[in-house]
């Protein structure tokens, strides 16, 4: 399907009507080759809870954005390039249904689908372009990732000394290297982690020491080299996740709607 819309008149309109969706805010989306596979709605779980995001399949990035107005305006334009991906799916529980992780080096995040046939058809055909976006660009696939941020409400304590309780005046915190919740005292240390940011992130003190030992280590084979440890900082850098998008108005459909050009989505490997 992917050669079949290639510079085609209805591939363009496609991703102009994603691009005139985002507006000044979204970059430019239309590249020579670039193909719009499909578009739907899936649940993403933020921090603070579970929220609907709009998610754009194109044959090498995969775009996801908050849901203003439904088919019509998004915002906070999320692009991330289909070599870095890696899938992993989730068990089912009785809370948590039809749930997969998008791991990448930089962020890693769960989503869920309002269907299992629907979790197979996103995690199928990602898996497939991911596939297809390595063969030609020749990179090897991502073997470490950023882990993903435990949600608030998971825990009402600590996850690291388990004493402190979270409370209004009591603030949670997250280790930018294992995810865990975290209080403020457990994770007064920043380690640089390049692959995240180029400023040093806040960790527990747990991480804080396994990274540590492995940098002294890295420097005693590497005599001269490597950057200077951290340590701690009384500093607060932002610790806020994507809360700060707002889930949106407006309904959202509760179905993905595959672009097929009169092709069921299965066709896609055929």
């Amino acid at each position: 399907m992917v050669d079949h819309l290639v510079n085609t008149e209805i591939n363009s309109q496609r991703i102009a009507a994603v691009e005139s969706c985002f507006g000044a805010s979204g970059q430019p989306l239309a590249l020579p080759g670039r193909v719009l596979l499909g578009e739907g709605v899936l649940t993403k779980e933020c921090r603070k809870k579970a929220k609907p995001r709009i998610f754009f399949l194109f044959n090498d990035i995969l775009v996801y954005g908050s849901i203003v107005l439904s088919k019509r305006k998004y915002r906070n334009q999320h692009i991330i390039p289909l070599e870095e991906v890696t899938l992993e799916l989730l068990p089912e529980t009785l809370q948590a249904k039809n749930r997969w992780m998008i791991k990448t080096a930089k962020k890693s995040f769960v989503v869920s689908a309002a269907s299992s046939t629907e979790r197979q058809e996103w995690i199928s055909h990602i898996e497939e372009c991911v596939r297809r976006q390595l063969l030609a660009t020749g990179c090897q696939p991502t073997t470490e990732h950023a882990a993903p941020w435990i949600p608030d409400k998971a825990t009402d304590i600590c996850m690291r000394c388990t004493q402190t309780r979270f409370s209004a005046l009591t603030r949670r915190h997250h280790c930018r290297q294992c995810g865990f919740v975290v209080c403020a005292e457990c994770s007064r240390e920043r380690f640089l982690l390049p692959r995240l940011s180029p400023k040093p992130l806040r960790v527990c003190s747990l991480c804080y020491r396994q990274l540590a030992a492995r940098k002294r280590r890295e420097d005693r084979e590497e005599p001269g080299g490597g950057a200077p440890l951290c340590g701690a900082s009384s500093g607060d850098e932002d610790d806020s996740d994507e809360d700060k998008e707002g889930c949106g108005e407006g309904d959202w459909p509760s179905r993905v709607e595959f672009y097929a050009s009169g092709v069921s989505w299965s066709a896609f490997h055929s």
